[in-house]
């Protein structure tokens, strides 16, 4: 698989701007011959535009989902649409956590533009952060099959809770991506976690960030994608930037027999 993480500038409330932002880079990545393309963490309005959550909040079939979907479609490129601010109580034909409300919410679409997983943010951020008050938790898993490989999804701050990712590792997951929203003070934090994650589970983990300033707080981009060794394989900076990588999902059972640490788990 030819992985590339998008990471986007992303700017406060200008949900257009940001989206044309996503769309351009779905089109460079597949331009550069990605399998599939991952968005940051609320790519569309800014994870701190908390004042802009209500007024973006957006169905899965809304503009900026479907705009992706058709991206998708058009250029022939799964794409991890990050995540979005669902606005539950106006999706329909989808089992939702709660009848109204928000969600932080991720999408998973194929080469053809459809849609085959959808993942809501489990565990919400309470320190300094309004998401834990402003947003609905979601409860199921995200995991899809997509080109032959198994993608489970996270976000951010689920980083921190190592049983989320034992349990995708349990339905089959090959590779875990991670749409955030990363702020600088917590840098080393961003540097440990995925790539513990891709070793404790003997998979790869793709952690892709936002970079610049979400209103009062600055993203640290440094995006990367991690091996089941915990090798990073490719990474960005602090700035905007599209890292483009091959990804050899077969090595996640090769390694596995070459360590058992896997196997050797107690359940």
């Amino acid at each position: 698989m030819r992985l590339a993480l998008a990471q986007l500038d992303i700017e406060s409330g200008a949900v257009e701007r940001n989206r044309r932002r996503a769309l351009d880079a779905v089109g460079a990545a597949a331009d550069r011959g990605a399998d599939l393309v991952a968005l940051p963490e609320i790519f569309n309005v800014g994870y701190f535009a908390f004042d802009a959550y209500a007024r973006a909040a957006e169905p899965l079939d809304g503009p900026t989902l479907s705009a992706i979907a058709d991206a998708a479609a058009d250029r022939d490129v799964a794409v991890l649409a990050g995540s979005i601010v669902e606005d539950l109580a106006e999706t329909e034909g989808v089992q939702t956590p709660a009848d109204e409300g928000l969600a932080n919410t991720s999408v998973l679409f194929d080469r053809d533009g459809i849609r085959r997983a959808v993942y809501r943010k489990h565990h919400l951020f309470g320190y300094e952060s309004a998401e834990a008050e402003l947003l609905v938790p979601g409860e199921s898993l995200g995991v899809a099959s997509l080109d032959g490989a198994t993608v489970g999804m996270t976000t951010c701050y689920d980083l921190r809770f190592p049983e989320l990712y034992r349990e995708l590792a349990e339905r089959g997951a090959d590779l875990i991506v991670v749409p955030s929203a990363w702020p600088y003070p917590r840098v080393e934090h961003w540097k440990l976690l995925p790539r513990a994650r891709a070793v404790e589970n003997q998979l790869f983990v793709a952690a892709v960030n936002g970079s610049g300033s979400d209103d009062d707080a600055t993203l640290l981009g440094r995006s990367t994608v991690f091996d089941p060794w915990g090798t990073a394989l490719a990474s960005t900076g602090d700035e905007p930037d599209l890292v483009v990588t091959d990804v050899d999902l077969d090595r996640v059972g090769r390694v596995r027999e070459e360590f058992p640490a896997w196997h050797d788990r107690r359940r």
